[in-house]
């Protein structure tokens, strides 16, 4: 019997299950743990996680408001880069344009140069060429004077009269060139 009492008892006494006094220690035992974790442990943890999802969010939120604002500043620059390229387009336009008119005042003015050249080019012809015929009409006055005093076998060095007498000759001389070019020019 005590056989079987013995083979009771270890019947009774079922590995699976704890014997009572264990079971009551053990749940206490959790539940201190339980309740330690639970006031102490777990709000350290879940402010942590609130932490670090706050901060992922925050990350990613200035993430995107960095990305929006790096759009606006590209869109910015391009819009700049725009207005400094028809900035840089007008400014080329302007310049040809002052460059064409600066072009056209010099050639007028090379033309009014020129034209003061050549007009005091022939005032100067014209001025010479008198010169020259009063220079002419002299030389050849004295030469007509010394010439007609041989001929004439008498001075002719009054001066006035030599004068008269040049003036007369001459007049003639231009009187008889000058029916001579207006005959060969009415022969024409």
């Amino acid at each position: 019997m005590i056989a079987l009492v013995q083979v009771a008892a270890e019947e009774a006494q079922n590995p699976l299950v704890p014997p009572i006094p264990e079971l009551v220690v053990g749940l206490i035992a959790f539940a201190i743990v339980f309740f330690f974790l639970w006031k102490k442990l777990l709000p350290n943890i879940n402010k942590v996680l609130e932490e670090r999802r706050e901060a992922i969010e925050g990350g990613i939120e200035k993430a995107e408001a960095a990305q929006l604002e790096a759009q606006q500043t590209l869109e910015q620059y391009k819009a700049q880069l725009a207005e400094a390229r028809h900035e840089a387009a007008r400014l080329r336009q302007e310049a040809q344009e002052q460059g064409a008119a600066l072009i056209a005042e010099m050639r007028a003015e090379g033309q009014r140069q020129r034209e003061e050249i050549i007009a005091a080019g022939h005032a100067q012809i014209e001025a010479d060429r008198r010169q020259a015929a009063q220079a002419l009409r002299q030389d050849v006055g004295k030469l007509a004077t010394e010439l007609a005093g041989k001929l004439v076998g008498e001075s002719l060095e009054d001066h006035a009269r030599q004068s008269r007498t040049i003036d007369r000759f001459l007049d003639e001389l231009e009187a008889k060139a000058a029916a001579s070019a207006e005959s060969s020019g009415a022969a024409r």
